[in-house]
């Protein structure tokens, strides 16, 4: 039984030590880029070996593909679950956006929102890191349609198809990430506020 416990605590060890590789990997993913991030710098930045991290993940596209699966697993927390408690419709669908404001505002993330970070870096190479941040954005996407949907059958929001809102109000946020980066300016996020104010409505009790 000793033996066991032994193995089960080297066992938690290493899955809590592979959890902070890819959740460091993921934060300087979204400075730097995934194709950027290397095993030197995240050794050197948790104190662990170059080899140790190369033991727990045997090449770059394995702590790749966990950079972007811790990336998704923040997400979902920082932005989806808050939502999940709102009704279903308008008031959800504002919830999602206020969410994802705070998530880049705070920021979560160093370079703001990983998916936007990152996905240019791959959108022209096909291959698992490509299917995983596309089936990323395919989740969000879809996450945004439903409430939209919800929205439009209690007749609000009428007017374009609910897949093609939720594409113009994620162009809106993904615009706003990259101005509050590029431009250094936290406001883009404000205004982007009052620009899907215009599509989704005023949250804002009047």
């Amino acid at each position: 039984m000793k033996a066991r416990e032994a193995t089960d605590a080297r066992r938690a060890r290493g899955d809590r030590t592979r959890r902070r590789i890819a959740y460091r990997a993921a934060e300087r993913a979204s400075l730097v880029g995934l194709q950027a991030v290397s095993l030197g710098v995240l050794a050197q930045d948790l104190g662990l070996s170059k080899s140790g991290i190369a033991t727990l993940y045997g090449s770059k596209q394995d702590l790749q593909l966990a950079a972007v699966a811790a990336a998704t697993d923040t997400f979902i927390q920082h932005v989806i679950e808050p939502a999940a408690t709102a009704p279903p419709g308008l008031p959800r669908l504002n919830t999602l956006i206020d969410a994802w404001l705070d998530y880049v505002r705070r920021p979560v993330f160093p370079g703001g929102c990983f998916m936007v970070a990152t996905a240019a870096e791959f959108d022209s190479q096909p291959g698992p890191v490509r299917d995983a941040l596309a089936q990323g954005r395919r989740s969000w996407l879809a996450t945004l349609a439903r409430e939209v949907a919800h929205a439009q059958d209690a007749g609000q929001l009428t007017g374009l198809p609910a897949d093609l809102v939720a594409f113009e109000i994620e162009a809106i946020l993904a615009a706003a990430n990259i101005a509050a980066n590029l431009f250094d300016d936290p406001d883009a996020l404000t205004t982007a506020r009052h620009i899907l104010n215009l599509r989704v409505g005023d949250p804002t009790p009047g």
